[in-house]
């Protein structure tokens, strides 16, 4: 390498840092990061010695080491400072890495996601969304992206398709889909970050979202005809101790939590707990839809909860959606 080529390589280098640094330091302050700060980056030098650059290079790689893939979902979807040219700048820094582990795949995985919501335009159907079509989104970032899918990837099509079968909110996080998508993306090794395995996850992870946002919203509305219908005949309160409530909690208060979640699940970096609580509050709706439909009345509350326990809802058991990757500008079908 000449000295012209060296020296632009680091000038080069340099500007990614200085234009990464407000993130890093936003970050760095917000979950309290301990590392001190990069003075020639705080200073905002120009033309910074090598060892400058180098310094960088080792503060950058301190913060990445520091910096949780959750804390990292819930900055950039929180925050107003990561333009386009920014986070195609911040996946540029991870993709570059000359060494990558479990953290860097998450953190990968949920950035190029991120960059995918942000910049290519919206398909209005999810047959729109090809390996073509993600690849070609990706080309700013990947390059262009043969796209000769391997073997071990092809069961991410079957998962795709099974998920869109999916007619609840419970059939989804039951199904075993999420992780069976998480198994084969663990099991990938190094190999899930060559550039065809970035694309086919990347679209998994879109079109999972896509279902999520459907079905959640799906649940949600659910939940609030079912309580509308159940107010119209007479019933005022849910035992509802299933879904993590009251042994009488008010119809009107169920519905003020579900406009609330509505808005709330638009936060990616959400935990299983109220997915697993909308998923219990549509069996209580449901349960006490079927009953009124029936004549019958409320079980006592012991009866009623030794069923809730027995019939326990397989989200129970649901970790947090990590699919869930950007916040989308969706409307009431949860669609982008």
């Amino acid at each position: 390498m000449t000295s012209t080529s060296s020296f632009n390589q680091l000038a080069a280098e340099w500007r990614n840092a200085r234009k990464l640094y407000p993130l890093y330091a936003s970050l760095a302050r917000e979950f309290v990061i301990d590392l001190p700060s990069c003075a020639d980056l705080e200073a905002g030098v120009e033309a910074p010695p090598q060892e400058s650059v180098e310094q960088a290079r080792q503060w950058f790689a301190g913060m990445d080491e520091r910096i949780q893939v959750h804390q990292l979902r819930q900055f950039l979807q929180t925050t107003t400072m990561v333009s386009d040219d920014t986070l195609r700048t911040l996946l540029l820094h991870h993709l570059r890495k000359p060494q990558r582990d479990d953290s860097d795949r998450d953190k990968l995985d949920f950035l190029l996601v991120q960059f995918f919501f942000q910049t290519a335009p919206s398909p209005s159907d999810d047959d729109e969304v090809s390996l073509d079509f993600v690849a070609q989104a990706l080309k700013p970032v990947l390059g262009s992206v043969p796209i000769s899918v391997p073997d071990w990837l092809s069961p991410l099509e079957d998962l795709v398709k099974k998920a869109q079968g999916s007619r609840t909110l419970n059939d989804l996080l039951s199904g075993g889909v999420l992780e069976k998508g998480r198994k084969l993306k663990a099991s990938a090794g190094q190999n899930y970050f060559q550039p065809v395995s970035l694309v086919a996850f990347t679209r998994f992870n879109f079109l999972m979202r896509r279902v999520f946002f459907r079905l959640m919203h799906q649940d949600l509305n659910a939940i609030l005809d079912g309580l509308r219908d159940l107010e119209q005949r007479g019933v005022s309160s849910l035992d509802c101790r299933r879904a993590q409530f009251s042994a009488d909690e008010p119809t009107v208060r169920l519905r003020m939590i579900c406009q609330s979640w509505k808005v709330m699940f638009h936060a990616e970096y959400s935990s299983g707990q109220p997915l697993r609580m909308l998923v219990d509050l549509r069996a209580v709706v449901d349960a006490a839809l079927a009953r009124s439909a029936r004549g019958g009345k409320n079980p006592p509350p012991k009866a009623q909860a030794a069923a809730a326990g027995a019939k326990a809802s397989a989200a129970h058991d649901v970790p947090e959606f990590e699919v869930m990757m950007n916040p989308p500008e969706a409307g009431e079908d949860g669609q982008a």
